[in-house]
């Protein structure tokens, strides 16, 4: 080989190296802000609280929670999800770690994270994926299908066509759910699951039971509460519970029904 050939050729590799260690740099610098996987948030110290809808639900499905917890004084934001949330549930997740990251950079200490419905599921995968328990202090789920609902996998089964993809995700046994399980989430930071025993659309109810957290079915402190899935983000007890678990006092909200009705009602 000719000296000038072989000059090429460590030219295109000394141009090549340097692309890769562009990208490199461009890859690092898309991923936000660099957190201890091992660290843990202090508990005293509040940030934002971000608001994760459910599927085929809006934004303004959470607003009224949203609003009870911007009375306390909290900063809130109600995230805005592709396809109101029935799309893939990877693509959510990373909706939520770019929220949470903003805020990281922008000086929050860390973020709490309240998930109706399929947004706990995404919350799960969030904090199995990305490093989600160095990021939020706690994680709060209400009504979510935490082990899968039967109606998504009737749905998927008998009418595939009007099961869009985080349907099909949310049936017992996919994926998605098998992986949150293996991730134990609910043993790596302070976590709140509420459920209502009167839910038809996550079935069973108690799917949205999991292992290390502190899980409270309504009827538990209010016997008899006629409360749907629907109804979860505006009943004042559920929102009383929420209040609780967001503030700095240990993960143990609990209580007799009125005082959780009176602290959780709207602001008048």
């Amino acid at each position: 080989m000719s000296p000038r050939r072989r000059l090429l050729l460590a030219l295109v590799g000394v141009l090549v190296l340097v692309g890769v260690v562009l990208v490199g740099v461009q890859v690092v610098a898309s991923r936000g802000p660099s957190v201890d996987p091992s660290s843990r948030p202090e508990q005293d110290a509040l940030g934002p609280v971000l608001l994760v809808p459910g599927y085929g639900g809006s934004q303004a499905s959470l607003e009224p929670l949203a609003g009870r917890i911007r009375a306390s004084g909290r900063t809130v934001k109600v995230l805005a999800l592709e396809g109101d949330g029935t799309g893939d549930l990877s693509a959510q997740v990373d909706v939520l770690d770019a929220a949470a990251d903003t805020a990281l950079k922008g000086g929050a200490p860390s973020v709490d994270v309240v998930g109706y419905s399929a947004g706990g599921v995404v919350a799960g995968l969030w904090v199995a994926r990305d490093d989600g328990a160095a990021k939020a202090r706690r994680v709060i789920t209400l009504g979510a299908p935490l082990d899968g609902t039967t109606l998504a996998a009737a749905g998927a089964a008998t009418l595939p066509s009007a099961c869009p993809v985080a349907c099909r995700q949310l049936a017992p046994g996919s994926a998605q759910l098998a992986e949150l399980a293996r991730a134990r989430v609910g043993t790596l930071l302070p976590w709140l699951s509420i459920w209502t025993t009167g839910d038809e659309t996550v079935t069973p109810p108690d799917s949205a039971r999991l292992d290390g957290a502190v899980n409270i079915p309504l009827q538990s402190l209010c016997p008899g509460a006629q409360v749907d899935h629907g109804s979860l983000p505006r009943d004042p007890a559920v929102a009383g519970l929420v209040l609780e678990g967001l503030s700095t006092a240990r993960l143990d909200p609990g209580g007799d029904c009125t005082t959780l009705r009176a602290e959780g009602a709207p602001s008048s």
